[in-house]
């Protein structure tokens, strides 16, 4: 085990517990998948179920059983502060518009960072019981299986990703990047889920995943599966993204050299 990660008092590691959280909230979600449920709004576009809440609940009473200290940042909830320098970063439904409208398209997202350093991401898709799990230095997986990112060298070969978010500006911008490429790209999807996104792309479903527009729920798990897998995660202007990165290229060295330099052509 990495000796960096912290062991449960259940004796356990963080991924395993980490993947049990995910499971628990995964069957909730599905138990409530295109049946009755609550929505709110957070702003214009941005919703919660109370399906969300259910699921945030679910996940950080077994993390806070299993690890007392630890921190907290998650999507629906304000932030915990901890003591033992471990922070679990916490999206319970990771595509909930695409949830609360019946698009089966989204997930769990949990990571475990120890200041700015990620140590563990899980990304669970209930609906194809996907788990897209890494743990630092040890590479990234689906279901056990071994992922890479894309092999494709160019821009050009690739199938892009991208989502707009919730900020009307930034969407708008986002818009116009996709827009750019066009038609010089394969094709183009626009996921409805960012940590979903990151996942495709670390196993090369996506060639290409942007957003500019992202919180640390959003990006901290599949950025450590990006990295893990083989590749690059930067801001739109190239500089390497951390967890609180707003923006985000994601994709192989390869691609991403060409996608900067198209960029800088561009103007």
């Amino acid at each position: 085990m990495m000796k960096d990660l912290p062991l449960a008092q259940s004796g356990r590691g963080a991924l395993e517990v980490a993947t049990q959280a995910a499971g628990k909230a995964g069957r909730l979600i599905m138990a409530h998948f295109q049946g009755e449920m609550r929505i709110e709004y957070k702003g214009r576009t941005d919703i919660v179920t109370d399906v969300d809440l259910l699921a945030e609940k679910a996940i950080i009473s077994l993390l806070r059983e299993e690890f007392p200290g630890s921190g907290f940042i998650t999507e629906e909830s304000e932030d915990i502060a901890g003591d033992s320098g471990y922070t679990w970063i916490i999206d319970p439904l990771d595509g909930t518009r695409n949830y609360a409208y019946g698009i089966p398209h989204f997930c769990v997202a949990i990571a475990l960072a120890r200041g700015e350093e990620l140590l563990v991401g899980i990304i669970y898709d209930p609906l194809r019981e996907e788990l897209f799990r890494t743990e630092k230095g040890k590479g990234a997986f689906r279901n056990d299986v071994p992922i890479s990112v894309s092999r494709k060298a160019t821009v050009q070969d690739s199938l892009v990703g991208f989502d707009m978010g919730y900020d009307a500006e930034r969407g708008q911008e986002v818009l116009e990047v996709a827009s750019a490429l066009w038609p010089g790209v394969q094709s183009v999807r626009v996921m409805g889920s960012a940590a979903l996104g990151l996942a495709y792309a670390a196993c090369a479903r996506l060639d290409i995943y942007l957003h500019l527009s992202l919180y640390p729920w959003d990006l901290a798990a599949g950025m450590l599966l990006i990295e893990e897998a083989g590749g690059v995660v930067t801001e739109v202007d190239g500089k390497l993204a951390s967890i609180h990165s707003k923006t985000v290229i994601a994709t192989s060295e390869s691609i991403h050299e060409d996608f900067m330099r198209r960029r800088k052509e561009q103007g």
